[in-house]
């Protein structure tokens, strides 16, 4: 009789045991899908906003879209929206950024991963995530009290505020996500892979730059992608540098106005039909990072592919 009762208080701990489990579990998935809702929901909520701001002139007003994309003229107070000259500045800083950005953040990567001895190797990582932490805002700090006056003074120019100024900026910023990025996907590299070229014949170089770095390129395509997305949403680095004039750059020794900055500038006294074209130009804005996106999502699928 004791056995038996043993075995049914057994059996009925066992079961409690499971029931507490499966309601854990379950307490568990809920919170996780709700923590997804909530993400998916801010989102679908910050873009509808957006665009329900910024496509009300085209929809309601009769402002024309392809007017205020190619339009050159910003001039709130005559009712003239062009942001034309925006988008090239924005095009033109980050692709900019991007050639003096990118091959500098790889080859770091590389050598931080694959030249560099341990102990330095440690050290020159710690600084890069120091790097990434710092605000935007002293990035600019830096940019307008070092570059725009090596600018001036090296080019002789009245104003060194300039589009060179933001891109010199903008490059430095896109580093520290460029490395990163580039530095873990090069060490995710199978060593079997680096043995095998060495075995063969191949330099370190060569199975550097013709191995190694192939079998990487998906994460260090997303790095660029990344970094691509930082330098075109930021803003307050840009505005300490770039000059701030709504004319159509010439050359890269002229002040500009990125997409982000005319949007900052301006928001904060805004009203009416001036409100929504600002909300006009993040839509804009909104769209390019969606084409980066799917760009970055096109190239990793491929390189996971191959």
């Amino acid at each position: 009789m004791e056995n038996t009762e043993s075995i049914k208080v057994k059996e009925s701990s066992s079961s409690n045991k499971n029931k507490s489990k499966y309601v854990l579990e379950f307490i568990t998935e809920k919170i996780f899908m709700i923590s997804a809702f909530v993400a998916v929901i801010s989102l679908l909520l910050i873009i509808g906003f957006v665009f329900y701001k910024g496509l009300m002139p085209f929809a309601t007003e009769g402002y024309s879209f392809i007017d205020f994309i190619f339009g050159t003229e910003w001039l709130p107070s005559s009712k003239e929206f062009g942001i034309g000259a925006m988008i090239v500045t924005s095009m033109v800083a980050t692709v900019g950024a991007l050639i003096i950005g990118v091959p500098i953040g790889i080859l770091a990567a590389i050598f931080i991963a694959e030249i560099c001895p341990k102990k330095y190797a440690r050290v020159i990582s710690t600084a890069v995530e120091l790097l990434a932490g710092i605000p935007s805002v002293l990035y600019g700090i830096f940019g307008l009290a070092v570059i725009v006056p090596a600018i001036q003074t090296v080019l002789s120019l009245p104003k060194g505020q300039s589009l060179l100024a933001v891109i010199i900026v903008l490059a430095i910023m896109m580093l520290p996500t460029i490395i990163s990025l580039s530095e873990t996907s090069i060490r995710a590299v199978p060593k079997a892979y680096k043995e095998g070229s060495l075995a063969l014949g191949a330099s370190k170089i060569e199975t550097i730059f013709k191995v190694i770095v192939p079998a990487a390129k998906s994460g260090i395509l997303a790095g660029v992608i990344l970094g691509i997305g930082r330098a075109l949403g930021e803003t307050m680095a840009v505005i300490l540098v770039a000059g701030n004039s709504t004319a159509m750059p010439t050359s890269l020794l002229d002040s500009a106005r990125p997409l982000t900055t005319n949007i900052a500038l301006e928001m904060g006294y805004a009203a009416g039909t001036h409100q929504e074209m600002l909300f006009a130009t993040g839509v804009v804005l909104f769209l390019f990072i969606i084409i980066i996106n799917l760009v970055l999502t096109k190239l990793t699928s491929k390189g996971v592919d191959r």
